[in-house]
């Protein structure tokens, strides 16, 4: 069984746009055009949620990087087994 990996950005209004997490996993994060916050990419994004994403275990590397690096500490990785 394949490990996935739940990440979610919340409270993901706390985002002060410093693109951390997109300069460490783009694959995986983008910053909405709309908002200028950061968002999940639509490929991994769980029911069209722009702030929770169900992404593959080989990134894991990079979605943890990103969670480490944000200076806000709002991205949040759980694994979950399909």
């Amino acid at each position: 069984m394949a490990k996935k990996f739940k990440v979610t950005i919340d409270p993901r209004d706390e985002c002060i746009s410093d693109m951390a997490c997109v300069s460490l996993c783009p694959d995986v994060f983008e910053m909405s055009e709309e908002d200028g916050k950061t968002q999940i990419v639509e490929k991994y994004r769980v029911d069209g949620k722009i702030e929770e994403g169900l992404v593959p275990e080989d990134l894991e590397e990079c979605i943890r990087s990103a969670a480490e690096a944000c200076p806000v500490q709002i991205i949040h990785v759980e694994e979950v087994n399909e």
